[in-house]
């Protein structure tokens, strides 16, 4: 999950910044200001490359794909103006880029044939609806949840700390799942 989590710290600090100073200063501390007052998937594409730099490893390929689908999911979450964005839809936009990074990944597991799935096409289908509610939904459980009694922000490395703790229940989950259903 490395270049996952690289992007996932790029992309929060990129939206940290845009929240502190401002949507258009972020922008051009990446050299993007022309795309200020451009759409939103616009912004987002131009900054792909700092959120997820082109690789050669299977894993930089998840995450920026993983980013590309977060893009191409903006409207229907009803996010379409980046000087508009608050914290909430910040904070939807990180949780669907890093569900997606945490499926991609468990995906290219399966892949590898490190988690066994049933010769059922119809079970395989359960399962991976069932491993997209549960990553999301934990997604959403842990980034809502706030670090301490004090109330205190998500902090961009406890939000890491809850990926890499949501992409092993999420592993687990589904190799127990997948057991379950080739015992059937």
């Amino acid at each position: 999950m490395g270049p996952a989590r690289d992007a996932g710290a790029r992309l929060y600090s990129f939206f940290a910044d845009a929240q502190a100073r401002s949507p258009a200063e972020a922008l051009r501390s990446l050299n993007l200001q022309a795309l200020a007052g451009r759409p939103i998937e616009e912004i987002f594409l131009g900054i792909a490359e700092y959120v997820c730099p082109i690789g050669g490893t299977v894993d930089e390929g998840i995450t920026r794909d993983a980013f590309i689908e977060t893009v191409a999911e903006l409207a229907h979450q009803e996010i379409f103006d980046f000087d508009a964005l608050n914290p909430e839809q910040m904070q939807t936009v990180f949780e669907m880029f890093t569900a997606r990074t945490i499926e991609a990944r468990i995906c290219n597991e399966i892949g590898k044939n490190s988690i066994k799935l049933p010769a059922d096409v119809s079970a395989v289908q359960r399962l991976q609806e069932q491993l997209h509610d549960f990553v999301s939904r934990a997604v959403s459980d842990a980034l809502s949840a706030t670090p301490g009694p004090s109330g205190a922000p998500l902090t961009q490395q406890l939000a890491l700390q809850h990926v890499d703790a949501i992409y092993e229940a999420a592993y687990q989950m589904l190799q127990t799942l997948g057991d379950a259903e080739s015992e059937t």
